[in-house]
């Protein structure tokens, strides 16, 4: 009991910024080597303190992660510090195997001014990820797009489209969705091309009614196995 009176203090004591997000720094336990950095909401911050290893609030899936999930190299918590604002945590931790994507232990391997990378990588990236980069895609377009919704960028684009408002990015998508019918005209290539301009902008019509790409995937996997009749009759 004390314990959950204790971690429920500790949450109300962060402070969270107007995404509900804390940026966490990892450190290697034993040498002091910086190994990330990521964001964590305070589910991920109670999860972390719950289960004793590292999770985060991924801001382009919109959803946690546990570190560790795809590839094993999980990070064992020794113990979390927060700075004199309260708004930045440390994060102390055993670190198995590595804590970058690419293969490398840390994420910090390049530096500015200096050519190529520092150290070798501990693992094969390709071997323990197979893909992973790509098959999230739509999800890291996605939080571009949010990014660009929380902070315009004049030399932005989905900046200006968002500028727009909702009208102006429904005509798009449709416009978008007629040059994709065209398209089957013109062979796989152009068809390829247009179905990654309607996916895109359909994500800028996403953000701008904060719906996330997880939603749209848990609704898929709801009607996923059912026969398209029968899903159309329960909407009715």
């Amino acid at each position: 009991m004390k314990e959950k009176e204790r971690m429920k203090e500790t949450l109300e004591i962060l402070k969270f910024d107007r995404d509900g997000l804390i940026p966490a720094i990892v450190q290697d336990h034993a040498s002091g080597e910086v190994l990330m950095m990521a964001y964590m909401n305070r589910e991920a911050v109670a999860k972390s303190l719950e289960t004793g290893f590292t999770h985060f609030f991924s801001r382009s899936r919109q959803q946690m992660w546990m570190k560790g999930e795809s590839s094993g190299h999980v990070q064992a918590i020794k113990e979390i510090l927060y700075d004199c604002d309260a708004d930045c945590l440390l994060v102390r931790a055993d670190q198995r195997v590595a804590a970058c994507h690419t293969g490398h232990r840390s994420c910090f391997y390049r530096a500015i001014g200096e050519e190529g990378e520092r150290g070798e990588t501990v693992f094969d990236s390709d071997r323990v990820y197979g893909g992973q980069a790509q098959r999230e895609i739509l999800d890291r377009l996605f939080g571009v797009i949010a990014e660009r919704k929380r902070s315009p960028r004049e030399d932005s684009y989905t900046s200006r489209l968002l500028e727009g408002g909702k009208g102006a990015v429904g005509e798009k998508v449709l416009e978008e969705a007629g040059e994709l019918v065209k398209a089957l005209r013109e062979g796989p290539e152009r068809v390829v091309h247009e179905a990654a301009d309607l996916i895109y902008h359909a994500w800028v019509l996403l953000a701008m009614a904060d719906v996330t790409p997880r939603q749209v995937r848990d609704e898929l996997a709801r009607r996923f196995g059912k026969s398209g009749l029968e899903e159309k009759a329960e909407r009715k």
